[in-house]
């Protein structure tokens, strides 16, 4: 890439990143209150996402259960994405869309929390897993992009990243995920 180009994408990225402070500030307070409840109650943070998302979900997860900032207790933060066995057995003998939903399932109580992420609001397992979590009485975060998808009936709250750019969507995902974990960490003084 050339000098020129490289500054187009962190113009993209600053633009992006402007769009969500004019519009999300208030849906990532209500997220922080949402982690934050979740972890003052003595409950756990289930995670999922496909591909990048399910990058972020470990990513966030891992910030959980080690630390993230302050040298504070272990926390309950799970991705399930992680359990190879879990994830080709449940697509093997109940197909993909079953993946999360079914682990969902297994891990959630009422009071827990499920984080899906998908940037266009409308991957079938992770839809699968609100569903469950819905009817588990799990507390349900959206991290989505483009106009939320199906997900904006599913959840309780869809941050809605203002891009249409896989990437942009992403990288603001991440800094939402951190926003979280800084929540989280705040807790322990």
């Amino acid at each position: 890439m050339n000098k020129i180009q490289i500054l187009n994408e962190l113009k993209d990225h600053q633009d992006t990143l402007q769009k969500v402070i004019d519009t999300l500030s208030g849906d990532i307070e209500e997220a922080c209150e949402m982690i934050t409840s979740t972890i003052k109650s003595g409950n756990k943070v289930l995670l999922a996402g496909n591909g990048g998302s399910a990058a972020d979900a470990q990513h966030i997860a891992a910030e959980l259960s080690g630390r993230f900032v302050k040298d504070r207790k272990p926390l309950p933060g799970i991705a399930l994405t992680v359990d190879t066995s879990a994830l080709t057995s449940i697509a093997n003998d109940y197909g993909y869309e079953h993946v999360f939903s079914r682990q969902v399932e297994a891990f959630g109580k009422p009071g827990d929390l499920f984080i899906g992420i998908s940037t266009s609001g409308n991957s079938p397992g992770i839809l699968a897993a609100f569903e469950s979590a819905k009817k588990l009485e799990l507390k349900t975060l959206g991290l989505s992009g483009r106009d939320g998808g199906k997900m904006n009936g599913l959840c309780q709250l869809n941050v809605i990243v203002p891009s249409n750019i896989t990437a942009r969507i992403q990288e603001m995902h991440i800094l939402i995920g951190h926003i979280l974990c800084t929540a989280v960490d705040n807790l322990f003084e």
